[in-house]
């Protein structure tokens, strides 16, 4: 992909930021209220395009012996779980998917009170 500015979290955040200072201010009721929303989807957005998901990738991909998206790496992740083929006891398993859930806690919701806690002990990328 080119490196061209402005990205689209950039853009995104713009549009964020413009709604929540100038638009959000002028409305009143559900118009406010759906405002809000779509600010708080804009920001995960936002969020989600920031995220480095190599580290997940390398992890999953070390952890099935395959190749492929996310998307299918998890799949083929969770089927190998399901046929016991890969077992919770396995402390790479498990530091994986930690790892995955406070990657996803954090696009979601950074402000989720034990968050930062977690994230002492699995440092996020």
């Amino acid at each position: 992909m080119l490196d061209e500015r402005p990205a689209a979290a950039e853009l995104i955040a713009a549009v964020a930021e413009f709604l929540e200072r100038e638009v959000r201010p002028a409305l009143e009721g559900r118009a406010a209220f759906h405002t809000t929303v779509a600010v708080g989807v804009l920001r995960i957005v936002e969020r989600e395009l920031g995220a480095d998901l190599a580290a997940e990738h390398a992890r999953l991909r070390a952890l099935t012996g395959a190749d492929g998206d996310l998307r299918e790496l998890n799949a083929l992740l969770a089927q190998r779980i399901r046929d016991g083929d890969l077992s919770i006891e396995d402390e790479v398993l498990r530091d994986h998917l930690v790892r995955s859930v406070l990657t996803r806690l954090a696009v979601d919701n950074p402000g989720y009170p034990s968050l930062a806690e977690a994230a002492r002990y699995w440092p996020l990328p």
